[in-house]
Formats: structure tokens, sequence, C-alpha cells
């Protein structure tokens, strides 16, 4: 069998660059230890595959009915493209639902005997007796896959985690040791290592997220009921105050903010979030808002609350954001917000806001590229009407104003902090 030809591969939609390519070398040695392992494709689940390099290769050695779960819209619009174009599909149905215009949460379920999609959930593990994790950065997320293995899995499960050695860190280890009795990270090799996990404990407790903290605008002390395994950062400097999961409802003056493993930040509000947020009172009522690039919804709660009347759509790429800002609106009774999950707007036609909301980041993965941050931008030029004005927060020294002078319009400077800049531009 001739070896898979990984440099075919592409990470179109998502940001292409000269330094940025669609597999490594961790994918490499998944793929080999699957081969070996002699399970078939239908016991396989493949999670956290960026652009389908994993199940590619296994489908192209022969595997059928492997079980895939990736969080970014953008990685499975990747991996349908890359399929069609290895004729691992007929090429057809993948081209259309990887389409910009193709509407609708499941717009990249596939209906492929090589894979298809899943969330991350029992219809993804049950039955399963291979695992393939290429490693999140976060461990709140490495904590919710590896609750769901354990809970969901064949108890003979064994899980094959990896990494680029330069990004992986001991508490991965300590993480994985709460799910499985033993966990033995291998060798390294090529610069990344693999990491062994088997023997399955069992959890006898519901799910461990989403977790949820009540934030107050008011700037009180924190202090947490919370499961201290979800942590991601202090929130000492973000005055919030945390409770437990039942304390939720609407308030003036706050907010419960929901948050699955995956989505960035957890349930605290990250720093440049809060200084928008400062600003929210300057912001005009609009019929139509848009918050591109939601998270876990904090801008858009907020400015629903503040203007029970308009529209707010509230859009991300990472299915584990839009989990959370759904259930941020169900926790603070919020009616008048959209949450849907879509690659920078595609889904949305042009002109669709008369105001939209920004917080675009400036990492993809682990690399620092700004571009991802112009790709926000540009959408967010593309959906606000002529005359509405877009809002942005980002590290100051970003060159995200020069970006939105040149495709949105006219840009001032509202705020400044020591580490952040809000701008509002006016659509030319």
């Amino acid at each position: 069998m001739p070896e898979f030809d990984f440099t075919r591969l592409r990470r179109a939609p998502d940001v292409e660059a000269p330094n940025l390519q669609a597999w490594d070398a961790t994918d490499e040695l998944l793929v080999r230890e699957a081969l070996a392992s002699g399970i078939p494709g239908d016991e396989i689940a493949v999670i956290g595959d960026a652009y389908g390099a994993i199940t590619l290769a296994l489908a192209d050695a022969g595997m059928r009915g492997i079980r895939v779960h990736q969080d970014l819209v953008t990685g499975r619009r990747a991996l349908a493209r890359n399929a069609a174009t290895l004729g691992i599909t007929d090429g057809t149905d993948a081209a259309r639902r990887a389409a910009p215009g193709h509407a609708g949460d499941k717009a990249d379920d596939l209906e492929n005997p090589a894979f298809a999609q899943h969330e991350l959930d029992e219809s993804l593990l049950s039955g399963t007796r291979l695992v393939l994790l290429q490693l999140p950065k976060s461990l709140a997320e490495l904590d919710e896959i590896a609750d769901a293995i354990a809970r969901w899995a064949e108890p003979d499960a064994m899980l094959i985690a990896g990494g680029r050695v330069k990004h992986m860190a001991l508490g991965q280890n300590d993480v994985l040791a709460r799910h499985f009795e033993n966990v033995q990270p291998q060798r390294a090799e090529r610069k990344s290592r693999l990491i062994m996990a088997r023997i399955l404990r069992r959890p006898d407790a519901p799910p461990p997220f989403p977790v949820s903290t009540r934030h107050s605008f008011a700037g009180e002390t924190p202090t947490s009921a919370r499961d201290p395994r979800a942590e991601q950062g202090s929130r000492a400097e973000l005055g919030v105050s945390a409770g437990s999961r039942a304390e939720v409802g609407r308030s003036a003056d706050g907010l419960t903010l929901c948050a699955y493993g995956g989505a960035f930040a957890g349930d605290r509000i990250d720093i440049g979030t809060r200084v928008l947020l400062g600003v929210l009172p300057d912001i005009r009522s609009s019929e139509v808002v848009i918050d591109l690039g939601c998270g876990t919804g904090a801008l858009a709660a907020a400015y629903a609350l503040a203007h029970p009347a308009s529209r707010v759509i509230a859009t991300d790429r990472s299915a584990a954001a839009v989990r959370s800002a759904r259930a941020t609106m169900a926790a603070n009774g919020i009616t008048n917000v959209e949450v849907t999950i879509d690659d920078a707007g595609s889904e949305l036609p042009d002109n669709t806001a008369d105001l939209v909301l920004l917080n675009p980041p400036f990492h993809l993965g682990n690399a620092v590229d700004e571009a991802a941050g112009h790709r926000l931008i540009e959408a967010a030029a593309r959906l606000t009407n002529p005359g509405g004005e877009v809002w942005t927060v980002f590290n100051s020294h970003l060159d995200h104003r020069r970006v939105l002078q040149r495709e949105v319009g006219p840009t001032e400077q509202v705020e400044r902090t020591s580490k952040f800049t809000v701008t509002k531009s006016t659509k030319r």
C-alpha cells in the first residue's frame, strides 16, 4: 500500500500561510499506531484532527466507519475539501456542504462511508476501542474529553494522545490519570510525543461541564464553589463573583457565564472582553447586532440585557463556544440572541447588521498570527450596513486599527488601557 501523501492536505478555508501547514509529525505517529493496532475503523474515534490528516490517512488505508470530532467548523470544512481532493468521497456532497453559503449548524456533517462527524457525546464514543487525540491547549478541554472517553467508550478502550513536545506539559498526564489507571508517556519522536492511556475509570458523577460563574460588574471579590480542575486563570483582577451552577438569572449589573471545556477563557471574562464591556453604555442601540467570534457569549449577553428590543446574532467557529454561549443565554433568561456556528459569519448575507462587536483572536492554534484577526475584520466590514458601526477591542501592539480603517471606514480610538485598545469604525 503506498504511503499517504500528507503534503496534499490544505488548511482552507482556514488561514493559509508559509509557516502554517495542515499536518504535523504527531498526526503521522497517531496514524502509525492506529494501523498497527489492528482495530477496525468503526471502533475508532478521532478527536482534534485539525484539518483531517489522521482521518484521511486512515481512510486512505482502507478503514471505514471512523467517527470524528472536530471543534472548529473550519476544520470540518477543511476535512470535507481534503476528502474531495483525495477522492475519498465523490466530491459533490462534500464540496456542497463545505461551500460558504451552505446553511445550518450541520453544514459540515458528511454522509461518507469512511468517516462521520459527531459532537463530543455518547454517539462519538459508544462502542469505540481506540481513541486518537491531538492534545488540546487547555487542560479543561482535555478534562472534558477524557471524562467523555471514560464515560462512554468500551471498557477495554485505549487512548493514544499526542502533541508537539514544546506544547506539552506534565499537567496533561495528571488530567489523564484522573480518568485512566494506566498513563504511559512514550519517547519523543520527531519533536512529538505520544501518551498511551488504558483502563478506564468510569465516572459516577454527572459530566463536569458546563461550568458557570456569576459575574458582577460592580467588582466584588470572587469566591468559587466550582470544581478547581476547570480553572483556566485568575479571576481576581476581573472583579467577578463566582457561585454554583444553580445561581442563574438575568440582572442589570451582572450575568452568569457558562463554559464547556474547549471554550476560550472558560467561564472567566477575558480581559479584552471586559475592556469592551466597560464602554458598552457608549454603544448605540441597534436593530440587528452581530457578536462576531462570540466565545462564551459575554458581549452578546450583556448587550442583549441592555437592549432587549435588539436582535443579536452571536456566531463562532468553535462548537464548544457555541454550546457555551447557548448555555449562557439560557442561564440568563435571554431570548433575543440567536447563537450559530459559522466561519467568520460566512453564512450571513452582506449588510446584515447595524452594529458588529468584535474581539478578534491573534493566535491560530499554538501559532501567533494576525491573519485570523484581519479575516474577522474583513468579515465585519462585509456584514455591516453603510453607516453602521464596528466596535473592536484588540491588543494595542497589533496593527488592527490600520486594517479597520482600510476595510471598514473611519476609525477612532474610544478607550485604551496598558494592553488593549477599543475602536469605533463607521462603515463607509
